[in-house]
């Protein structure tokens, strides 16, 4: 796992009329850096959004409806993890949970199941000088946003 990424377990509550789950506290200690704004995103089904970069604000993601192939790559060139890629289900069918995105992990996603409602929360308010974009088919990453799943 990139150093910094989180991953927080969502307990689901169900009975005959659905589910309740809490997403996330300000006591929580993958949210220790706070609140800043809070938004939504859908998304459609095959697109993907990629790469996207912060230098200070850290992400928390949650997929509410559809699934997604969340993918990280680490550019901080002081991490122990720098260069390294890693990809998470998230959304149904995969367990409930939270991710948190820190500031230098370079963060898309490719929508897998949709449309796809995302949820998340950032440590401060939307700034353009903290917003980075990196090419989608950037060299350096080589990451290949069209490959299917793997065949076994």
């Amino acid at each position: 796992m990139i150093q910094g990424v989180e991953l927080k377990s969502i307990v689901t509550h169900t009975d005959e009329r659905g589910f309740f789950r809490e997403l996330i506290r300000v006591s929580d200690p993958i949210f220790s850096e706070g609140f800043g704004q809070w938004s939504h995103t859908l998304t459609l089904q095959g697109a993907a959004k990629a790469w996207h970069i912060h230098k200070t604000q850290v992400d928390w993601w949650y997929v509410a409806v559809g699934a997604i192939k969340a993918v990280l790559y680490d550019t901080r060139t002081d991490s122990p993890t720098h260069g390294e890629l890693q990809e998470i289900l998230m959304g149904d069918p995969y367990p409930a949970q939270i991710l948190k995105v820190p500031p230098g992990v370079a963060h898309g996603y490719k929508v897998i199941q949709g449309p796809m409602h995302l949820f998340y929360i950032t440590s401060n308010v939307y700034n353009p000088a903290d917003e980075g974009r990196i090419p989608h088919d950037d060299p350096t990453i080589g990451y290949d946003w069209n490959k299917g799943p793997a065949i076994k």
